[in-house]
C-alpha cells in the first residue's frame, strides 16, 4: 500500500495541489491533523476536495488547533474520521488519536495524557491486528522522538506507549521536526507541515520504506 501521508496545511491549502501532482498514484492519504486554523471546520470540505483527484480514501484526524467540532464536519465527509476509532484497509489496521496533549498554549483540542492513554490502550485493544501491521495516526508525535522544540521535546508521553506495540507511527504537530526513525521495531515519521509544502511518501509492503515529498 503506498501512502500520502499530510499534516498541518492550518487552513492554507496552496500547496496541496502540488504535493498531490508530486505523490503520483497512491492508495490511502493519511491527514495527521491541524486541517484549520481555530476553524472555520467547513474548511475541510476545500481540502479534501483539492484530493480528489487522488481517487483513494482519505483517514483523517484533527489536530490541537482544530476545534472539537470538526469532527461532526469529518463525520458527515467523505473522509474516514479515524480519531478514537480503527479502519482497516487491505489487511492493516489503521487506529488514530487526534488532538494533542497539553501545550503552553491551551489551544482548542487538547487532551490530558491520562486520556490518551485510556484511548491508545483501547485502540490497541480493538485493533486485534492478528499479525496484520498497525499503523497509528496521532497528531502528537511520541514524546522524546520527533518532537523537538527549541526549549526541548513537546510530544506525548502516553503516545510512547504505542512503541513496540504498532508497526507505523504518522504524527506531525511539531513544524520543527520533520523525519523519521525506527524506536522499538515502531517506525515513526513526522510528515511535516503541508502549508509548507511539506508531506511524506509511505510504502507499506514487505517493509515500510519512506520517503518525504517536499517541494
Amino acid at each position: 500500500m503506498r501512502l500520502l501521508a499530510i499534516s498541518d496545511p492550518h487552513g492554507d491549502y496552496a500547496q496541496i495541489p502540488s504535493l498531490v501532482r508530486e505523490a503520483g498514484a497512491v492508495d490511502c492519504v493519511l491527514i495527521a491533523g491541524d486541517i484549520t486554523n481555530f476553524g472555520p471546520d467547513e474548511l475541510t470540505y476545500e481540502l479534501l476536495a483539492l484530493l480528489e483527484p487522488l481517487n483513494c480514501p482519505v483517514l483523517a484526524i484533527p489536530g490541537n488547533c482544530d476545534n472539537r467540532s470538526i469532527l461532526g464536519v469529518l463525520d458527515s465527509s467523505r473522509a474516514v474520521n479515524l480519531d478514537n476509532a480503527v479502519h482497516t484497509l487491505e489487511d492493516i489496521v489503521f487506529i488514530g488519536i487526534g488532538g494533542s496533549n497539553p501545550t503552553p498554549f491551551d489551544t482548542t483540542f487538547e487532551r490530558s495524557e491520562d486520556e490518551i492513554k485510556t484511548i491508545l490502550d483501547d485502540l490497541l485493544r480493538r485493533a486485534d491486528s492478528d499479525g496484520r501491521t498497525v499503523v497509528l495516526l496521532s497528531h502528537a508525535p511520541p514524546r522524546e522522538t520527533l518532537d523537538r522544540i527549541p526549549n526541548g521535546n513537546a510530544g506525548s508521553e502516553a503516545l510512547t506507549g504505542a512503541i513496540g506495540k504498532t508497526d507505523l507511527i504518522v504524527c506531525g504537530h511539531i513544524h520543527e521536526d520533520q523525519g523519521m526513525m525506527v524506536k522499538r521495531g515502531t517506525r515513526i515519521v513526522n510528515v511535516g507541515q503541508a502549508s509548507q509544502g511539506q508531506s511524506a511518501i509511505i510504502t507499506i509492503a514487505d517493509s515500510i520504506e519512506v520517503t518525504f515529498n517536499n517541494i
